[in-house]
């Protein structure tokens, strides 16, 4: 295996300048998404959970070297699940967790062979393998003292599962940055949320981690969401600026113009009743300046 691009024989190796602009860029996101919702904290131990694909080896990196800078002394614990998907390179991380110095655990548990059991041949394997995951890296959790779990979901990971909710599940509803484990006992982050995949894969590429793909499900890609992404991308290449808007509104929810009872007291309501933004939310939103043929369209 190669030594990544970062560290060899435990020498800091320069990176390329479009390397260095793109961990600047990434840090400066883990950094800020840290700071908003308050991720982590002086005296934690974070359980960075790593597959083996470029956002987890982006996140670990991207949480290694703030907290080299970071005003409050935290632990980072990298952590495998080794599920034992046949031809599963077993020695590939490990030997990358040594190379770089971090702390890790690497966890067996033969998951496959139970997904294989429990799901015909042809339908997804996604659900039940997540389910059957989530539950060993929250024991692991658990074992190791971990007070926050980082997973490597970025901002296009949180859109498209909003997409998906909205289209399929009747839902507003897209993947928090921070939230509390069903079972009450955990903290679950995702410092990545504001990072795009595309700058990840870039900065993926330049590091040249040792990537490992996932055997199991990698080519039964859920349709849905593979829609869902083409989508998104035609977005971003039509319209510039569409995603970043749609990305900020997650954040800029007004319950009084929308229709969840529970999160807003309609049957309540009188003229007394105090609204945000009130009756100006009905007047036409301040959009762009269309064009036609370059000839600028004034509404």
């Amino acid at each position: 295996m190669n030594a990544p691009a970062e560290i060899s024989r435990g020498t800091p190796q320069r990176l390329s300048n479009t390397a260095e602009r793109l961990k600047k860029k990434l840090e400066r996101g883990v950094g800020q998404a840290i700071a908003d919702f308050d991720m982590i904290g002086d005296g934690d131990t974070v359980m960075v959970c790593v597959s083996g694909g470029k956002d987890s080896y982006t996140l670990l990196s991207c949480l290694l070297a703030l907290r080299e800078r970071a005003p409050v002394d935290f632990r980072i614990v990298a952590v495998n699940l080794d599920q034992k998907q046949p031809g599963f390179p077993a020695e590939v991380l490990p030997a990358y967790f040594e190379t770089i110095g971090v702390e890790y655990r690497i966890v067996t548990e033969d998951t496959y062979s139970i997904v294989r059991d429990k799901i015909p041949e042809g339908k997804t394997t996604c659900s039940l393998c997540s389910r059957l995951r989530r539950g060993i890296l929250y024991r692991t959790a658990r074992e190791i003292g971990a007070t926050r779990i980082a997973l490597g979901h970025h901002r296009d990971d949180i859109l498209e599962t909003f997409f998906l909710n909205l289209f399929f599940g009747g839902r507003t509803k897209a993947m928090p940055p921070k939230l509390v484990s069903d079972d009450g006992e955990h903290v679950v982050i995702r410092p990545l949320a504001y990072c795009t995949e595309a700058d990840i894969a870039r900065f993926a590429r330049a590091m040249d981690y040792p990537i490992i793909p996932c055997n199991l499900c990698g080519s039964q890609e859920n349709a849905q969401r593979k829609h869902v992404k083409a989508m998104l991308q035609g977005w971003a290449s039509e319209h510039p600026g569409r995603i970043e808007s749609i990305f900020t509104a997650l954040a800029n929810v007004v319950p009084s113009h929308l229709m969840d009872d529970a999160l807003f007291d309609f049957r309540g309501l009188t003229r007394a009743t105090e609204v945000a933004e009130g009756d100006t939310a009905f007047d036409p939103p301040d959009l762009p300046a269309a064009t036609l043929g370059g000839i600028r369209i004034l509404g």
